[in-house]
């Protein structure tokens, strides 16, 4: 059995970010929109995103229909985006990725994701983990268009 196996799959940690997800919500103005799905796990993600002048995230919706650890992981993706640029959300990926598939020890600069560390070793967890990441990059795609 791989490490960490017997840990709780869902931790209070998880659970309580799970819940603190907003709820979708009509933004003062969209620039970008974006309908993703996880192939791996049929986790489903809608976000608007709304860009300053400079291309930053001012704010965003997200509609998501996935397991705690992706709604876990959107709340944080939520909280973290205000300000970043499409570089920045980018990186932010990139390093979840290579965290999740043991090529990285360290989550990167965004807050709060070491909460995800329980389903490090569950494979079947990570679309669901990147998704919200993925979907906001597609929605600022969709802004510079």
């Amino acid at each position: 059995m791989a490490p960490g196996m017997n840990a709780p799959l869902y931790t209070t940690d998880i659970l309580r970010l799970a819940a603190s997800l907003h709820q979708p919500r009509q933004l003062e103005r969209e620039d970008g929109r974006a309908e993703l799905r996880s192939s791996t796990c049929g986790s489903r993600m809608t976000t608007a995103v709304q860009l300053d002048d400079d291309d930053r995230v001012t704010a965003l919706s997200q509609q998501v229909h996935a397991c705690a650890f992706g709604q876990a992981s959107a709340a944080l993706c939520e909280r973290g985006a205000i300000g970043r640029t499409r570089a920045e959300v980018t990186d932010a990926h990139d390093q979840l990725v290579r965290w999740l598939d043991g090529s990285a020890d360290g989550l990167g600069s965004w807050p709060g994701l070491d909460a995800l560390t329980p389903a490090r070793s569950r494979k079947s967890r990570h679309g669901a983990i990147l998704l919200p990441y993925r979907t906001l990059l597609a929605a600022m795609a969709a802004a510079a268009r």
